[in-house]
């Protein structure tokens, strides 16, 4: 656990499993800096496909995570269907993830003087960023058909066009790619507590969550 006076929360999941919605509401609520640990993969695989390279290729892709700039993109386009294919696929590399596993720590142990402490989402902070330091861990799961409708809605939402099949496709593949690669695979920490939130909305599932957090008596 987490030896620091700081709060460190490490919240992982799937695709459109609600996770990152869940992490920014309660960081405002409880008062942790946040950070979107997808955002980092998406911007680098962004990055790429700019350059007219591949997401696939290592090198390039290392490349891309050594000049990281957040900054050089719009929420709407790190949001994008095209972000979130090529985020999966940076995200199997090996240097790539190697690059930005001393960020991300440093953000978690480090957030500030002026906050409680950090919260983190993505795939592998409570198996891997945050293994030994999370003092709360939430995986956060739902199935793969609520999953598709959400993305569907997100992407009506922003007025993209879109087949439900390829929505489908793409999900499965990404899943696939998240759960089956040989570094930091997607899978709940051993201590992980576990949130399904196929049949909760998302201020149900953020009141569970937080009643969870105030009884392990972190905050």
């Amino acid at each position: 656990m987490n030896a620091s006076s700081k709060v460190i929360i490490a919240i992982d999941g799937p695709a459109a499993s609600g996770k990152g919605t869940l992490a920014r509401r309660l960081a405002a609520h409880l008062g942790l800096r946040y950070l979107d640990t997808g955002s980092l993969y998406r911007a680098i695989g962004l990055t790429v496909l700019k350059a007219g390279q591949d997401p696939t290729n290592e090198a390039q892709a290392l490349a891309a995570a050594k000049i990281l700039n957040l900054d050089a993109f719009s929420a709407e386009e790190l949001r994008s269907e095209v972000a979130g294919v090529a985020a999966s696929h940076v995200a199997f590399l090996k240097p790539v993830r190697a690059e930005l596993l001393d960020f991300q720590r440093k953000f978690a142990e480090e957030p500030g003087p002026d906050v409680k402490g950090a919260i983190l989402d993505g795939r592998d902070i409570g198996t891997v960023v945050c293994k030994d330091t999370a003092d709360v861990k939430i995986f956060v799961e739902a199935s793969l058909e609520t999953r598709i409708q959400r993305r569907i809605k997100e992407l009506q939402d922003r007025g993209e066009s879109f087949k439900e099949r390829h929505v489908q496709a793409d999900m499965e593949a990404r899943d696939k790619r998240d759960r089956d690669r040989s570094v930091a695979p997607l899978k709940p920490a051993d201590d992980a507590w576990l949130l399904d939130t196929s049949t909760l909305n998302a201020d149900e599932a953020f009141a569970v969550a937080l009643a969870h957090i105030q009884e392990t008596g972190t905050l």
